[in-house]
């Protein structure tokens, strides 16, 4: 059995109703890392996803205390990037807060990821649409994991944490992921993480793969209550691109409220989604072309297929698409 399974249910969050950000109540997993790492490395990526999450200056005590970090190294640690150049001091007496080094590190890898691209401005669009988080979903082995985060803007509201992971087989964020595999590697996958999972976790491979067929149906995955009580998630694979791994978007709310909004949401979800394939067809390679109509829905959206092996999308895909 994994040594996490006891971190996925303290790190399962809360709910509440506030305006700004409170760090006790912030609903946070971190994964399993393995026995040989680096923990110095390791401590150093997640005080920069601290303030990618928080968005504004912290102190030593607020860090150590969100991190679980003793406070001298905490210090030790902070004032070490600032002299890097990679903290900056902040406005008020002994803050710090990320420096603009720290957001030109990655901007060269993917024009998806920076703040004008496509992708982030229909995340940030769909916020504005539905006023719930919303969260660009990756895998990371046998988990998936929040790797984009906007907060909700709503007064009742869920604050996700950056980072926050959730297991593949019992998430709605993991079987948005799961349904862009076919079933044999979703077999292997589940055997995987059935081994390494606590007896009570054991999820059966018909009931999963039946799951799945349902996401694929639908062309969004609906779960609630299922990680964190009282929280829900409506989630939806991207169209694939050559050469890079699943992502999904995911809508994280109140489970309630959530679903008495399903239909609205999912709406919503695969209107961004179909947005985003003509956006990615339109900007690509200068070769693609598609031309996504206003209104359409996720089924029957996408009317010219992009062109290019940088763009090709699968034809599962293409079939739940047309």
């Amino acid at each position: 059995m994994r040594s996490g399974a006891g971190r996925e249910a303290q790190g399962g969050g809360t709910m509440s109703i506030r305006s700004d950000i409170d760090l006790k109540g912030r609903i946070s997993s971190r994964p399993e890392l393995p026995a040989r790492v680096v923990k110095s490395a390791t401590r150093v990526l997640e005080v920069l996803e601290f303030f990618a999450d928080i968005q504004r200056e912290a102190t030593v005590m607020e860090v150590a205390n969100a991190l679980n970090y003793p406070q001298s190294s905490a210090s030790m640690l902070l004032r070490t990037m600032a002299s890097m150049g990679y903290l900056d001091q902040g406005l008020r007496a002994r803050t710090y807060i990320t420096s603009s080094r720290v957001a030109l590190l990655g901007s060269w890898v993917d024009r998806n990821f920076v703040q004008d691209g496509p992708l982030i401005q229909i995340m940030k669009e769909l916020n504005q649409q539905t006023r719930d988080t919303i969260v660009l979903i990756g895998r990371i082995g046998i988990e998936c994991q929040y790797i984009y985060v906007v907060q909700a803007i709503s007064r009742a509201r869920l604050h996700v944490t950056l980072g926050t992971t959730r297991p593949l087989a019992r998430s709605g964020a993991g079987h948005a992921i799961l349904s862009t595999l076919d079933d044999r590697k979703i077999t292997a996958l589940l055997h995987r993480i059935n081994a390494e999972s606590a007896p009570d976790k054991i999820v059966a491979r018909a009931e999963l793969l039946k799951k799945i067929a349902e996401v694929r149906r639908k062309g969004y995955a609906f779960n609630t209550d299922s990680i964190t009580p009282g929280a829900g998630m409506l989630a939806a694979p991207l169209p694939p691109i050559a050469g890079q791994r699943p992502l999904a978007i995911g809508i994280g709310g109140i489970s309630q409220v959530m679903r008495e909004r399903e239909r609205e949401l999912a709406g919503y979800l695969k209107a961004a989604i179909n947005r985003y394939a003509g956006a990615e067809a339109r900007q690509g390679n200068g070769q693609a072309k598609a031309s996504v109509r206003s209104g359409d829905t996720f089924n029957g959206g996408i009317n010219n297929r992009p062109q290019g092996p940088a763009l090709a999308m699968s034809a599962e895909y293409r079939r739940r698409a047309q």
